[in-house]
C-alpha cells in the first residue's frame, strides 16, 4: 500500500508537480480505451492527487518531462526512462511477432511525410484504402505504418487529438538532458529491478521479468548480488508458500501507518492489475468482467475495487451519463468483511468524490447485495452532490 503511495491522502501534494512525481514513481501509468468511467490514466492519477485535472497530464507531455509507450501494456512513463524503451524497440525491429505486418514502402513514405510536415495522425492519411477481413486489425495501411514505427521507435508520440496519438520524429521530442543510448543488459536489470520494488513494495523475480525477454538470468543475479550486499531481502510471505519475495531492506524498517479511507480504484491501478498478488496478500478474487461473456458476469461490466484501509470490501460497477451529468452505480457489492462498521459518511464521500472526478452532479445507486444498507447510503446525500 505504501509502496502504490494508497496509504496517505497526499502522497505528492497537489497540482501538475504531484502528478509528474506520482508517474515518476510508479514507473507507469496504464492507458486504456475503456471509458465507461474517465478513462484509468485519470483515474489512476486522481486517486492519488486530490482535485486532479485532465490537462496536467498533456501539459506534462508537451513539456517532454513524460512519455507514451509500453511497459506491460500502453503507458505514460518518466521522460527520464526513454533509454530503457529501446530494449523493446530493438525486439520490434529485429523479431517477427504477432503484431500485424506494414510494408516497408509504406513505412518508408509516412516516415518520409512526418520528416517533412512535421506531426501527423493516422487522419492525415486519409486516401489510405482500408484493409478488409482483419478482424481487429482492420486498420488503413498508414495507421499499420505508424503504430509498427512507434513500437520500433522510429516515431515517438508528443500527445493525442480525442483519443487517436500524434506521431513526430524522437529528435524532435527527446530532450537533449535524456540518454538516448541503450542500456546494457545489466543496466536494464537493473532498471527492473529498481522500478518493480520502488512501486510494488515487495515482488517476485517472475513479476519483475514479466514480458521482458532474455532477461531473468541477469535480474537474478544482480538480486542475489543485492541480498549478499544487504540492500535487499529475499522473504517469505505468511500463506504464500513455495514463493520468494525481493525486497529493499530500507523499506522493511520503515513505520507505516494507513490513513483509514475509501478509495474507488481503477481495474488498471498499479495495486490492482495482478490478480494473484490481490489474491495472495489481500485475499480478494478480483477479474474485471467487461472481457468476461456477458452471461458469466458476476459483479457487471466495468467493476471497480472498493478498498478501506488495506482492505478490500466491495466492487463497484459504475457508469457516467456524461450528457445527464449522472453516475450511475448498476451494481454495488460488498465483501464478507466488516464494510458496516466504517462510517457511513466515508462511503457518500468517496461517492461524492468519484461523481465530482466524472463531471457528474448526481448520483444513481440502482442495486446492492445489501438493500438495506444501500437505502442508508441513498438518505446519507439524497442522490445530489
Amino acid at each position: 500500500m505504501h509502496a502504490a503511495a494508497l496509504d496517505r491522502r497526499l502522497p505528492f501534494g497537489k497540482g501538475k508537480n504531484a502528478v509528474f512525481r506520482t508517474i515518476d514513481h510508479l514507473g507507469y501509468v496504464q492507458i486504456d480505451t475503456i471509458s465507461v468511467v474517465k478513462r484509468a490514466h485519470h483515474h489512476v492519477l486522481a486517486t492519488r492527487v486530490p482535485g486532479y485535472r485532465n490537462e496536467w497530464l498533456y501539459q506534462l507531455q508537451k513539456e517532454k518531462k513524460v512519455l507514451e509507450y509500453w511497459s506491460h501494456a500502453a503507458a505514460f512513463l518518466p521522460m527520464e526512462d526513454y533509454r530503457f524503451t529501446l530494449p523493446i524497440k530493438k525486439y520490434f525491429r529485429e523479431h517477427r511477432d504477432p503484431w500485424p505486418k506494414s510494408e516497408k514502402n509504406i513505412m518508408m513514405q509516412v516516415l518520409d511525410r512526418v520528416r517533412q510536415e512535421g506531426p501527423l495522425m493516422a487522419r492525415d492519411f486519409e486516401t489510405d484504402q482500408v484493409r478488409k477481413g482483419q478482424g481487429w486489425w482492420d486498420w488503413k495501411p498508414a495507421k499499420l505504418a505508424l503504430e509498427r514505427l512507434f513500437f520500433q521507435g522510429s516515431l515517438v508520440t508528443v500527445g493525442r487529438s480525442g483519443f487517436q496519438k500524434i506521431y513526430d520524429l524522437p529528435e524532435n521530442v527527446i530532450p537533449n538532458h535524456v540518454l538516448t543510448s541503450e542500456p546494457t543488459t545489466d543496466d536494464y536489470a537493473q532498471y527492473l529491478i529498481d522500478r518493480y520494488l520502488q512501486s510494488l513494495g515487495l515482488a517476485t523475480l517472475s513479476e519483475i521479468t514479466y514480458l521482458r525477454k532474455n532477461i531473468k538470468s541477469t535480474v537474478k543475479k544482480i538480486l542475489d548480488k543485492k541480498v549478499r550486499e544487504g540492500s535487499v531481502q529475499c522473504i517469505e510471505v505468511s500463506g504464500v508458500p513455495n514463493q520468494e519475495y525481493f525486497i529493499k531492506t530500507s523499506f522493511l524498517e520503515k513505520s507505516i501507518r494507513i490513513t483509514p479511507k475509501i478509495n474507488i480504484l481503477s481495474p488498471f491501478d498499479n495495486l490492482t492489475i495482478q490478480r494473484s498478488r490481490l489474491l495472495n496478500f489481500f485475499q480478494f478474487d478480483y477479474q474485471i468482467e467487461c472481457y468476461v461473456p456477458q452471461p458469466k458476469r458476476k459483479y457487471g461490466y466495468f467493476c471497480l475495487p472498493l478498498i478501506y484501509g488495506d482492505h478490500f470490501i466491495g466492487r463497484l460497477d459504475a457508469k457516467a451519463d456524461r450528457k445527464e451529468k449522472k453516475l450511475i452505480v448498476r451494481n454495488l457489492h460488498f465483501e464478507e468483511t466488516n464494510y458496516r462498521k466504517i462510517d457511513l459518511l466515508k462511503y457518500s464521500q468517496a461517492l461524492k468524490e468519484f461523481a465530482d472526478f466524472n463531471e457528474c452532479d448526481q448520483i444513481i445507486l440502482e442495486k446492492s447485495n445489501d438493500e438495506l444498507f444501500l437505502d442508508e447510503l441513498r438518505c446519507s446525500y439524497s442522490g445530489r452532490i
